[in-house]
C-alpha cells in the first residue's frame, strides 16, 4: 500500500487540537459538543475575534442554551472550567489539558489555559436546553471494548440493531451502535422499549440518534420502564405542546425541535403550569403581533428569576410596573421649570395620586 504524506503550506493561522482528545474524547462526544470545543480552542489562539454566547450561538445557527449545554458536558469531562457571575451567567471559561483516559483510575493532568470571558445575555442562564437533566452518562461512554463485543452476541441485541437500521434506513455506524447497547446495558430500558423509542422518534421526523438519545435518557430519569408508560408519557406532553401552540396562534403543524426544547425548560425546568405559560404565550403575541418563542423565552425567564409561582404574582408584579412607572412621570413632572407652570395652557390644577389606593385597584382587577 503506497503511503501518502501530508503537509501544510503555511503555519499560520493553525489551531492545535491535543491527540488525547481525538482518541479518547471526541468519538464518545455529541457533534455538535465537538464544534464548541474546537471553536472555542480557535478562540484562544486569536484574541481579536469577539467572543459571547450569543455570538456563537449565530454562528452554529443554535441557541445559548445548545452552547451552554454543550459547555456544561465538557466541564463534566473536565476539559473546561467555569466559573459565574452572582448572577448565575457564565464570566469566565478556562480550558483544561485532556485527562488521560486509562482503564485504571489516574490523576487527571490538567493545564490551565487563558480564560475566556463571554458576554452573556439575561435569556441564556438556563441551561437547557433544551435537554432533560439526568446523573446517567450519556453517550455510552461507560461500555468498555469488551462489554461491547460481548452485547453484540445477545440476540436481542443483533434483533435491536435490525430493527433500528430498518426504521432509520441505513446501516448503522459503531458509534450509534454503541448508545442502543448503552439504552439497554445502561439505561435498562428493555427491548421493546427501545424499539417503541425509535419508532416513536421516527414517526415524529427524528432519524438522529443524538434525538434519540435524549428521549431515552429522558425516560429513564422520569422512571418509564414500559411501553404503556412511555405511551402516557408522550401523549401528556404532546398535549403540553399542542396547548402552548394554540395560546401562540398557531394551528396546522407540528412543534420543532428548538421550540419542544424550549417547551420542557418552561415546563420541566421553570416547573410553570400551564396558566402561567399561556399568560406569556398572550403577551408575546400582543407585545409582537406574532409567535415567538425567543421573546415568550425571555418572559418567563424573568419571571422565574423573580420567583413566580402563580398569575396573583404576577398581578403584583404587573402593579409594581405601574406604580414604578407613575413614580417616575411624577418626578419628571416635579422637576419640570417653574416657569412651564405659568404657561396659559398648563394654568390648570395638577393631578395628584395615592399610588398605594392605584395599587390596591390594580390587584383587585
Amino acid at each position: 500500500m503506497a503511503m501518502i504524506t501530508l503537509q501544510q503550506s503555511s503555519g499560520q493561522g493553525v489551531t492545535v487540537l491535543n491527540n488525547n482528545f481525538i482518541d479518547n474524547y471526541m468519538p464518545e462526544a455529541n457533534g455538535e459538543f465537538v464544534k464548541v470545543y474546537i471553536y472555542l480552542l480557535r478562540l484562544l489562539s486569536d484574541v481579536s475575534v469577539p467572543f459571547s454566547l450569543e455570538q456563537m450561538a449565530d454562528h452554529f445557527f443554535c441557541t445559548e442554551r445548545d452552547i451552554v449545554r454543550a459547555l456544561k458536558y465538557w466541564e463534566k469531562e473536565k476539559l473546561l472550567t467555569l466559573s459565574y457571575r452572582s448572577n448565575e451567567d457564565i464570566a469566565d471559561i478556562t480550558l483544561n489539558m485532556p485527562p488521560l483516559k486509562q482503564t485504571s483510575v489516574s490523576t487527571p493532568v490538567s493545564s490551565s489555559a487563558s480564560p475566556l470571558s463571554p458576554s452573556v445575555s439575561p435569556s441564556s442562564e438556563t441551561v437547557n436546553a433544551a435537554q432533560p437533566r439526568t446523573s446517567r452518562t450519556s453517550a455510552s461512554s461507560t461500555l468498555t471494548p469488551d462489554r461491547v463485543k460481548e452485547l453484540k452476541q445477545n440476540d436481542e441485541i443483533v434483533q435491536l440493531l435490525y430493527i433500528a437500521e430498518q426504521y432509520l434506513g441505513k446501516t448503522l455506524t459503531p458509534g450509534e451502535m454503541k448508545k442502543i447497547m448503552f439504552f439497554y446495558d445502561e439505561l435498562k430500558l428493555s427491548p421493546d422499549l427501545i424499539e417503541y423509542l425509535i419508532e416513536y422518534s421516527v414517526s415524529r421526523g427524528h432519524k438522529s440518534l443524538r434525538y434519540i438519545e435524549t428521549v431515552a435518557l429522558a425516560w429513564a430519569q422520569e422512571g418509564i420502564t414500559t411501553v404503556a408508560m412511555a405511551k402516557e408519557a408522550s401523549s401528556r406532553y404532546m398535549k403540553d405542546y399542542y396547548t402552548i401552540l394554540k395560546a401562540m396562534g398557531i394551528s396546522g403543524r407540528n412543534p420543532v425541535d428548538t421550540e419542544v426544547t424550549l417547551m420542557d425548560t418552561w415546563l420541566k425546568d421553570y416547573g410553570f403550569t400551564m396558566d402561567i405559560i399561556q399568560e406569556a404565550c398572550s403577551r408575546t403575541v400582543l407585545s409582537t403581533g406574532q409567535p415567538s418563542f425567543q421573546y415568550a423565552d425571555k418572559i418567563l425567564s424573568g419571571w422565574k428569576n423573580k420567583n413566580v409561582r402563580n398569575l396573583a404574582d404576577i398581578r403584583l408584579l404587573d402593579a409594581a410596573h405601574e406604580k414604578q412607572k407613575l413614580e417616575k412621570a411624577a418626578a419628571r413632572r416635579n422637576q419640570a421649570p417653574k416657569a412651564a407652570s405659568q404657561n396659559r395652557f398648563n394654568n390648570f390644577h395638577q393631578r395628584t395620586y395615592d399610588f398605594n389606593e392605584y395599587e390596591k385597584k390594580l390587584l383587585n382587577q
